[in-house]
């Protein structure tokens, strides 16, 4: 598994944790959940990260779970190179993909069925249709009894005006503070990234995959419950939530 050399890889992903803490309050505290859960499954899991970014979940449930064996998936070419560097002392026990979770099909990649699916600040970006078929895809990879796990910032809508300015109002002291212990923001550390020459290769095939893909509006939990249960998983619910911020499990 080839990609940006390990110190190079390591020093972008811990600037990533940085990163994406400015804009995750209590970032970590929605992994221990996860792994809590996690832990009390299979003591071998095949797990699949959805919308692995640079390998930050993975390799918390690589290193929590010394059995596991991960199957990390993302379409952001940086991204997957900077994973491939920072999990490559792993080895065999991680696989990083090259998939497009809107593309239908993409599961073939995966190959056996899986004991738990997880995810962390990446759904968001998928339209509620292409949230619903992602959805679909995990139960279909599920073993019964299987569970996924997804992490992220789920807005309050118009039903909850005081909870929703709440929410934003942290998120803004989270970001200041964060930013001014010296956290990059998303933008700058794209930036930082692209001073790899590796990596500056491949911005124009990021720029050119997610051209026509613009952020989408964030969904509350009731559509991703909503969403959950019509994909076929057996029941769903928060099993954290800090203001706006949820993980959410569904079993299969």
């Amino acid at each position: 598994m080839s990609g940006l050399p390990a110190p190079a890889a390591e020093r972008l992903l811990r600037l990533w944790d940085a990163q994406q803490s400015a804009y995750v309050a209590h970032r970590e505290n929605r992994f221990t959940v996860m792994l809590d859960v996690l832990r009390l499954g299979p003591a071998d899991p095949r797990v699949l990260d959805l919308g692995c970014g640079p390998g930050a979940l993975t390799r918390r449930v690589l290193d929590a779970l010394p059995h596991a064996e991960v199957t990390a998936v993302d379409y952001d070419p940086v991204l997957l190179h900077i994973a491939r560097g920072a999990l490559a002392a792993y080895g065999d026990r991680v696989r990083v993909l090259d998939a497009d979770l809107e593309s239908p099909g993409w599961t073939a990649l995966v190959g056996d069925r899986v004991d738990a699916v997880v995810s962390s600040t990446a759904l968001h970006w998928l339209s509620p249709a292409h949230l619903l078929a992602v959805y679909q895809d995990a139960a279909a990879l599920l073993r019964p009894g299987g569970v996924l796990l997804n992490a992220d910032h789920l807005r309050f809508d118009d039903r909850s005006p005081a909870l929703r300015e709440l929410s934003e109002r942290h998120d803004e002291v989270t970001r200041r503070d964060g930013f001014a212990a010296g956290a990059l923001d998303y933008d700058a550390w794209y930036a930082e990234a692209y001073r790899e020459t590796s990596l500056a290769d491949r911005r124009a095939e990021r720029d050119r995959r997610f051209a026509d893909r613009p952020p989408q509006p964030l969904a509350p939990l009731d559509l991703h419950l909503a969403a959950l249960r019509t994909a076929g998983f057996a029941e769903a619910g928060p099993v954290w939530q800090y203001l706006d911020d949820f993980v959410v499990l569904a079993r299969r």
